[in-house]
């Protein structure tokens, strides 16, 4: 008990600490200066109360976990993830699961449908990651590097070219495939906190480049008017330009904002279907089955006569090419980018959907993207703190469920012991 109690007052007094830190104080700017304002009485409360919680926790701990193990478990309780396994509820849960997402748009609010569209761009960039870091076993902080690249290559193609939505998809998906072999290169000897640190510096360098390439890029002021996607040439506005019908003149409708709204949000949906079906197929070829293997082992991969080098820039390259098509969609959405959208903030959001959601699990991705999307809509007014509330789920996620929400399951067979 002597033990528990020196380790409950540490943890108590770090928490106070850290958190009078993080939430008492704050810097608040009053004309040209910044003023130090400290929090009301009921934020040192909440402190206390948090500090009072881990101080009795950590104090009896023995007993907490003893009892939490003593508790009676139902004999035929069913098992979420075996069920899950099967290749028919699989099927039936994808089908229900798509066919809500098509029917969503149609009684959604346009904020709702907006948020939705969201949460597909952060699906498809969750899903991208989980290529080189749940299959392949490679850290990577930089990947919002290849989002830029996708995201000004069709600005810059439809500002200066005039190339529309579906050109500029496929030029973003290999200009960032084209980066994503080119960063394979440095990385080939690389593993653990090294290749996360020359990961990291690429992310930086493509921020930096397009803030400094003015004459190119526009830097700080970025690149506005991007040309919105359209239907088989159908423009979403009230009045089209010369030469070109709008959307609802050709369905003899009356004009709705919401059709826009609903377009990308169908699209979106659309890109996230042919991502999944493509990174499917691949993970039951034999790439899917080398980049697992050198995820678990790269020695014994070499041993087998498989090519390191290979497997990495393939995991790099496919990976970033759907980083590439996201970037185009987020730039055809926002109709305005610039360096400040792509921050290392997004690369850390990104790596947390997949490690949240499960490395290597699809539908695991899917869900960790829905709710750290969604939850920091619902809770605006704890806006600031956003950071911090990520990190704790973090810290919660590793202690309670270090494999993720939803983790990769192989189909397997086990002989009776």
């Amino acid at each position: 008990m002597r033990l528990h109690f020196k380790a409950a007052i540490f943890s108590a007094i770090v928490v106070c600490i850290l958190s009078a830190i993080l939430l008492g104080v704050r810097l608040t700017q009053v004309g040209t200066q910044l003023t130090v304002v400290v929090a009301d009485n009921s934020v040192y409360w909440k402190i206390g109360t948090a500090a009072l919680i881990i101080f009795l926790f950590n104090l009896f701990r023995d007993a907490i976990d003893k009892a939490w193990s003593n508790l009676p478990k139902p004999e035929h309780s069913v098992n979420l993830t075996n069920l899950l396994a099967k290749p028919r509820i699989q099927t039936v849960v994808w089908c229900f699961f798509i066919a809500a997402a098509i029917v969503f748009p149609f009684y959604g609010s346009r904020s709702q449908i907006d948020l939705g569209t969201l949460v597909l761009i952060y699906v498809m960039l969750g899903l991208g990651l989980n290529i080189v870091v749940g299959l392949a076993g490679l850290l990577d902080l930089g990947y919002v590097g290849f989002y830029a690249v996708g995201a000004y290559t069709y600005a810059l193609l439809a500002q200066h070219f005039g190339v529309g939505f579906w050109t500029g998809l496929a030029a973003a998906g290999a200009m960032a495939a084209f980066f994503g072999f080119i960063l394979g290169f440095p990385v080939l000897r690389l593993r653990g906190d090294y290749l996360a640190i020359v990961t990291l510096g690429f992310g930086e360098i493509i921020r930096i480049m397009l803030n400094n390439l003015t004459e190119l890029t526009g830097g700080p002021r970025g690149i506005g008017s991007i040309p919105k996607p359209t239907l088989f040439n159908l423009e979403f506005t009230r009045r089209a330009p010369e030469g070109v019908q709008s959307f609802h003149e050709y369905f003899g409708i009356a004009f709705n904002t919401n059709h826009r709204v609903m377009f990308l949000y169908l699209l979106a949906l659309l890109l996230v279907l042919i991502t999944l079906f493509i990174i499917n197929r691949l993970i039951r070829m034999p790439i899917g089955r080398t980049w697992e293997a050198m995820r678990e082992d790269e020695i014994a991969c070499r041993s087998l006569g498989l090519n390191p080098t290979s497997i990495k820039l393939s995991a790099f390259t496919i990976g970033a090419t759907f980083a590439g098509f996201a970037g185009s969609f987020f730039a055809a959405r926002q109709g305005f980018i610039s360096p400040e959208s792509f921050t290392f903030i997004e690369s850390a959001i990104i790596l947390a959907i997949v490690v949240l959601g499960g490395m290597g699990s699809q539908i695991g991705v899917i869900l960790a993207a829905v709710i750290m999307t969604i939850l920091p809509e619902l809770a605006r007014e704890f806006n600031e703190y956003r950071m911090l509330l990520f990190g704790l789920m973090m810290v919660l996620m590793m202690i309670w469920r270090p494999q993720g929400l939803l983790p990769m399951k192989r189909p397997h067979v086990e002989l009776r012991s």
